[in-house]
């Protein structure tokens, strides 16, 4: 059983390689840069390919601008060592490549010819490998059979050294049912907050001296911040957007544009099912409709997934005649009977009916007017900016941006907490960050289309106010600090009666009981070092003292429940954590592993090639 296992995982991991490496491989076909520069350095006698880094570089600077929600430009990605990342990850794969090579690590066409026929990209309409659709899937993405299948073959060896470096490496079941016995106890506490309110009475009116001392003692809490006076002329989208009235060509223009948007056809969200003839497809429409399978299972029994079939929402333009005929004959969800396609028999299933809407233009006019303002005070504005960039250029100062031009002139005392105008632009306070004094103004943009430029004018260092102009302030942390330190010394004081015996109650304490918690429980309104602490004490009975902001909190450990290391959720993560751990396990030996391959087999790189590659993405 266990064999057959990580024969499944094998296969599954081998359709993903595949599928990533179809998809990855899109737009990146034989042509590369052009010339004679195929590569841009070697491991070994193997290669890394021009097309590899390319391809390489790309999906990571694609994966990090998802990551960021907002594009990622190739300077960026230099900056931040994106492309040296992809480099060494490059190495090390192209380092295992040449250790397979040397050593006579291979596959043979069968087994290639056995994995593209369990990808579901290459499966035509009867279910099973088809060579004309493998073949059209990556035409598309401009590759050769052959290389890809060099690429399958490579990939292939690599996986047969890893498995035959890390095979049989798992982790010691001592470490994961240790981890769960701590992670997995239980504590009962109980334990009350000290508050003012315990308090024999208020603080004592501080001495000028109290004053003086304290003062003193915490001068940097009443620094005022550092300032940075700041000079910048702006201008957004909204300082013009009033000014702007767009004309009625130009709505009905923005509105066609919008058509697709605000007038819908009658549509239909549908799944298709091929098959080989239209008897079987008969056969499967006969099967449903008598309850005896359904249209899900069928899908399942292909060995594709409901992502495989769906062809998502469609109007009956989107269709051939006969499909939309069939599909928009049903008025509600259900399995259309079986359909002549051009890719054989099909039933449809209709998920969801959507009816059509249009929106008349007035009904959307004004909205329309907001849209086409906006976007022409963008336009407006951004067209501004090799204007300023010149005049910035030519000498001129930001006051007389502000008076010559549309931008607008304005100061601020910038500091780290300053919200208001336009310190509430990221942009403009990554700027006012950096900049420094004598620094020549530069045009920038802001977030919302809009530009400016800056001026460090002055840094007022932080300074700390004479006591006489603070007194008030430094009276009332005195005071806060004054309460915490008595509440601390009552704490002591309670603390050693509790491990008298004494109960909390009889202590004049609002105790509140915690039972069964664990460790990553929250309990609300409390800081989490009371948790934390609970776990901490060692045996039923002992107490602790936690300092607050405010005051302090007393616990009392009543219980320590350990850990059910026979149930189902012990059982469950002790499994997963076992292969988890046996999966770091081996990567980390693999990894040490190839660092070696790498340094025996030697790495070198073509600078200029390195180079050529970089720039020829933007």
């Amino acid at each position: 059983m266990a064999k057959s296992g990580k024969s499944s995982a094998s296969r599954i991991a081998v359709w993903v390689i595949l599928l990533l490496l179809v998809a990855g491989l899109a737009g990146f076909g034989a042509g590369g840069l052009g010339g004679n520069i195929s590569s841009i350095g070697s491991v070994g006698e193997t290669p890394i390919t021009v097309a590899e880094y390319q391809r390489g570089l790309q999906q990571e600077i694609d994966f990090e601008a998802r990551r960021r929600g907002q594009p990622v430009s190739m300077q960026t990605a230099l900056q931040e060592g994106l492309d040296l990342r992809v480099r060494e990850r490059l190495a090390a794969t192209t380092a295992l490549t040449e250790e397979a090579r040397v050593m006579g690590l291979s596959v043979g066409d069968a087994e290639v010819l056995s994995q593209l026929q369990q990808v579901p990209a290459f499966q035509g309409p009867s279910g099973t490998f088809d060579r004309d659709t493998y073949e059209f899937a990556l035409e598309r993405s401009s590759l050769r059979p052959a290389d890809f299948e060099d690429d399958l073959r490579s990939t292939a060896a690599r996986q047969l050294l890893q498995q035959s470096v890390t095979g049989g490496l798992t982790l010691n079941d001592a470490y994961a049912e240790t981890l769960y016995g701590f992670l997995g106890q239980r504590r009962s506490f109980r334990w009350a907050e000290l508050s003012e309110e315990l308090l024999a009475g208020p603080n004592a009116t501080p001495t000028d001296a109290q004053l003086q001392t304290f003062y003193d003692e915490n001068g940097t809490q009443f620094e005022t911040p550092e300032i940075r006076k700041i000079s910048y002329a702006w201008l957004t989208p909204d300082m013009l957007v009033d000014g702007i009235t767009p004309n009625e060509d130009e709505l009905v223009a923005l509105y066609e544009e919008r058509s697709g948007e605000l007038n819908q056809p009658e549509r239909r969200i549908v799944e298709r099912l091929g098959f080989a003839d239209v008897e079987a497809a008969t056969a499967a429409k006969a099967a449903i409709d008598a309850g005896e399978t359904s249209f899900d299972d069928l899908v399942t029994d292909r060995g594709l997934t409901l992502e495989d079939v769906d062809q998502g929402e469609v109007s009956r333009d989107d269709l051939d005649t006969p499909i939309a005929d069939a599909v928009f004959a049903l008025t509600e969800p259900g399995i259309t009977d079986p359909v002549e396609t051009s890719l054989g028999p099909a039933l449809y299933r209709v998920n969801a009916v959507l009816e059509a809407h249009e929106t008349p233009f007035e009904d959307v006019r004004d909205e329309l007017v907001a849209e086409a303002a906006a976007d022409q005070a963008r336009r407006a504005v951004l067209d501004k900016l090799g204007e300023v960039e010149d005049l910035l250029a030519g000498g001129a100062t930001l006051e007389e941006l502000g008076k010559d031009t549309e931008l607008e002139f304005g100061q601020i005392d910038y500091s780290a907490a300053a919200t208001d105008g336009i310190a509430g632009y990221d942009n403009f306070r990554e700027e006012a960050e950096r900049l420094n004094e004598g620094d020549f103004p530069e045009a920038r943009e802001l977030s919302d289309g809009g530009i400016f430029a800056a001026r460090l004018d002055e840094i007022v260092p932080p300074e700390l106010p004479p006591l006489a102009n603070i007194r008030d302030d430094v009276a009332a942390a005195w005071d806060a600090a004054e309460t915490k330190r008595r509440l601390s010394e009552l704490g002591e004081t309670l603390k050693a009666q509790l491990d008298a015996g004494t109960a909390m109650e009889a202590l004049g304490l609002s105790g509140r009981t915690e039972t069964d918690r664990g460790r990553t429980d929250f309990i609300e309104d409390v800081s989490p070092a009371l948790l934390i602490t609970a776990f901490d004490l060692e045996k039923a009975s002992e107490t602790a003292l936690i300092p607050t902001a405010d005051g302090a909190l007393i616990v009392e450990l009543l219980d320590i429940s350990p850990a059910d290391m026979d149930a189902e959720e012990a059982q469950n993560f002790l499994a997963q954590l076992s292969q988890q751990g046996s999966a770091g396990l081996a990567a980390d030996v693999f990894e040490l592993y190839g660092q070696a391959v790498q340094a025996r087999h030697g790495l070198t790189l073509d600078q200029v090639a390195v180079n050529a590659v970089n720039a020829s993405i933007r």
